[in-house]
C-alpha cells in the first residue's frame, strides 16, 4: 500500500484538496470529507491523464489511502471555485530534474485538454440544468486567459494574437509557460511582478494550471452529447 500527500484548502462554503506531489489532481466539495472522497473518484481519471508519460501512479480506491500534510484556510477564490493557497510544500527550492518531472505532468494534462477538445469538435455540449456552461470555443479561450493571467503570476509577458489559430496560440502560450518556469527555477525572475504584485512559486504554478485544464478537460468529457 502506498499512501499520498494531500492538503486541505478550507473556506466557507468548500473545500479544496489536491495531491502535493500530483499537479492537476485537485477536487473540491461542500466540506472536507465530500473533497477527500471526490478526489479519490477522480483518481483513475487523473491516471488516464499520466497514461501518456512513463511516471508510475498509484490509484488510492479509499479515502484512508490519503494523508492531510497541510490545512490552510481559504478565501473568497475558494469558495468561488479555484484554490488559491500557496503551499509550505510549493515554497521548497525546486531544481531542473523535479521541474522535468513537474512538466511532464503538466504536459500531459495539455494532451488530455486537446484530446477532449477533438472528441468535442463537432458535437453539441450539454447545458448545465439551467441552460448554462460556454461553448467548446469558449472553453478554450477561457484556459488561454487564464494562462495569460497566470503567467503574469510569473512576471512573464506574453502578449495574445488577435485572430491567431487556436492550436496555433495554444501551443505558443504552452512555450512561453514552459520559458518562465525555467527561468524561474534558474532565478531570472523578479521577485516581485509589475507594482509589486505577488509572484508565484514554480510549484504552485504548475499546481493551479494543471489543476485548471484538466477541470476544463473533465467538464468537456462530462458535456460531450
Amino acid at each position: 500500500m502506498t499512501t499520498i500527500n494531500v492538503f486541505l484548502e478550507i473556506g466557507k462554503k468548500k473545500t479544496f484538496t489536491g495531491a502535493v506531489d500530483w499537479p492537476g489532481w485537485c477536487r473540491n466539495g461542500r466540506d472536507k470529507e465530500a473533497a477527500l472522497q471526490a478526489l479519490v473518484d477522480y483518481a483513475p481519471r487523473y491516471a488516464q491523464a499520466l497514461h501518456s508519460t512513463e511516471i508510475e501512479f498509484y490509484v488510492p480506491t479509499v479515502v484512508e489511502d490519503l494523508v492531510v500534510t497541510e490545512r490552510l484556510a481559504g478565501n473568497a477564490s475558494t469558495d468561488f471555485g479555484a484554490p488559491a493557497s500557496v503551499l509550505k510544500a510549493d515554497r521548497e527550492p525546486l531544481d531542473r530534474m523535479e521541474l522535468e518531472r513537474l512538466e511532464k505532468i503538466l504536459l500531459a494534462c495539455w494532451r488530455a485538454f486537446d484530446n477532449s477538445v477533438k472528441r468535442a469538435t463537432g458535437k453539441e455540449l450539454r447545458k448545465g440544468p439551467r441552460g448554462g456552461g460556454r461553448d467548446l470555443e469558449k472553453i478554450i479561450d477561457h484556459v488561454l486567459e487564464a494562462d495569460q493571467a497566470y503567467l503574469r503570476r510569473l512576471a512573464w509577458k506574453y502578449k495574445r494574437e488577435s485572430g491567431e489559430n487556436p492550436d496555433e496560440e495554444l501551443s505558443r502560450m504552452r512555450q512561453a509557460i514552459q520559458n518562465a518556469l525555467a527561468a524561474a527555477v534558474d532565478g531570472d525572475l523578479p521577485e516581485k511582478g509589475p507594482r509589486g504584485g505577488v509572484i508565484w512559486p514554480p510549484r504552485y504554478f504548475v499546481r493551479r494550471a494543471a489543476w485548471h485544464v484538466l477541470d476544463h478537460t473533465w467538464e468537456i468529457e462530462d458535456r460531450i452529447a
